[in-house]
């Protein structure tokens, strides 16, 4: 990996660049955040390491202590120890290629006329019942060992084709030998998380139509981004994490509480980062402060995210605490490394930093409020871009986009405007059978681009041509 390629003291400037000390990114650490894939995809869950945290894998308990250290991309499997079920971690075998692992005398089967057709599932081709599959559990056998003796004791195993072993494998180990698989928090693995468990509080936003939502803002590094996000802090973290800490991301709101953006502590991301992460209100960046927005009077959802009169939880902190997911979102974990204080983002913007918005505009404007009226926020919220600078608006459906997208021309605000629909369909790759998913998701919403320009409208230099 790329840090360990750093030098003593050149990692450690690196570390505390980043406000850790002595800290490898490329690992686990205890009250870091990760992401567990349970036998490849079937389950995802988010937790946060810690010495009491577990997690349940079938009727098994086991401590995530082992997974403190271990570099991103390591693999554990369940076993039974005289101290209960743990996680050990193994090395990563090529099962899931069935070609390499059969020699030239099995490869010539291949070729043969040899099919399932025979074969009868009256469940008497296993010989071990389910007491002798208890009893070797009990002597301290493995799950790899109860696979293999399930597989010496059918009787059917070896009438089967090579992929229809292999898919038997596979069953088997899933239930006598899961798989944990340690990932690191990323824009795309969260999102996919988040669309596969619960795409109702991320909008239903695909990763593909993420990371479309970045690139037609023109988010990089050295951006001041001025973001709008009510899918619990997807994007904002999304941003942070592409620019890097090397600009500011202003989550703006409207009203007088701020919108929930809990999902950015899944990012793991550094104080330096955190710290570039800002929320104002919108009546601090507009130049009529006094002035109430038509959108904040207009829009209903502007006394729902968090007010007193609702007072209650963001929909998408509700992932946090679903099932056994044990990520806790009030600590982040690097006090644990550096003993201070950790920087939280979204802290209030400083006054001088906000009138350097005012005065240069920002660079990118992304706009992730379904539940709104688009229509009026990008009124409110275009003039405080500046000329020149991309937009990007995400939405659900295609109807408020049309709308508003009309609205932009008439009023000659912006030009070079387009409506996306990102599509995105995934592929099979293994040996002899590679091809498409059979199925897909056809549906990733909708993305509203363009870019601001300056007319007689609002006091810029270009004029009406048909005056």
């Amino acid at each position: 990996m790329e840090e360990e390629k750093l030098t003593g003291s050149e990692e450690t400037s690196a570390a505390k660049a980043n406000g850790l000390s002595e800290v490898n990114r490329g690992v686990a650490w205890d009250g870091c955040s990760v992401l567990l894939d349970i036998n490849d995809g079937d389950r995802l869950v988010f937790s946060r390491l810690s010495p009491s945290a577990s997690i349940k894998i079938g009727n098994k308990k086991c401590s995530l202590r082992p997974l403190v250290g271990c570099p991103f991309g390591s693999l554990f499997t369940v076993e039974t120890g005289p101290s209960g079920p743990h996680l050990s971690r193994s090395a990563p075998s090529s099962t899931g290629n069935c070609v390499e692992e059969i020699s030239k005398d099995e490869g010539q089967s291949v070729n043969e006329i040899r099919d399932n057709r025979s074969l009868i599932d009256n469940n008497t081709a296993q010989s071990l019942s389910s007491e002798d599959i208890e009893a070797m559990r009990s002597e301290g056998a493995t799950g790899d060992e109860i696979v293999k003796a399930l597989i010496a004791n059918s009787s059917t195993f070896e009438k089967k084709t090579v992929f229809s072993q292999e898919k038997y494998k596979l069953k088997k180990q899933k239930k006598y030998a899961p798989k944990v698989l340690l990932r690191r928090p990323s824009m795309r693995s969260i999102c996919e998380t988040y669309f596969k468990k619960h795409p109702q509080r991320t909008g239903f936003m695909r990763v593909d139509t993420l990371s479309m939502l970045l690139s037609m803002a023109n988010v990089g590094p050295y951006s001041d981004a001025l973001v709008l996000d009510k899918l619990g802090g997807l994007v904002v973290g999304s941003v942070a994490e592409r620019v890097g800490g090397t600009g500011y991301i202003c989550s703006t709101y409207f009203g007088t509480v701020p919108y929930q953006i809990d999902i950015v502590r899944m990012f793991n991301l550094s104080s330096d980062v955190c710290a570039r992460i800002l929320q104002a209100p919108f009546s601090d960046l507009s130049p009529l402060q006094n002035a109430p927005s038509e959108c904040a009077m207009s829009d209903p959802s502007d006394v729902r995210p968090g007010s007193p009169e609702t007072a209650q939880p963001d929909p998408s902190n509700e992932l946090l605490q679903d099932g056994d997911s044990l990520l806790d979102s009030r600590d982040n974990g690097d006090d644990t490394l550096t003993g201070q204080k950790p920087v939280k983002p979204g802290r209030k913007a400083p006054p001088e930093i906000v009138k350097s918005w005012k005065d240069n505009g920002f660079t990118s404007l992304i706009i992730a409020a379904p539940e709104m009226d688009v229509e009026s926020l990008i009124m409110d919220l275009l003039p405080l871009l500046a000329y020149s600078a991309p937009f990007a608006i995400y939405h659900q459906y295609l109807q408020p986009l049309a709308t508003c997208m009309h609205k932009l021309q008439a009023s000659k605000m912006a030009i070079g405007m387009q409506i996306s629909e990102p599509w995105l369909r995934e592929y099979q790759v293994l040996p002899w059978r590679t091809h498409p998913h059979m199925q897909m998701n056809a549906f990733g919403g909708y993305i509203l681009s363009g870019i601001r320009i300056s007319n007689s409208n609002t006091g810029g230099v270009i004029e009406d041509k048909a005056a």
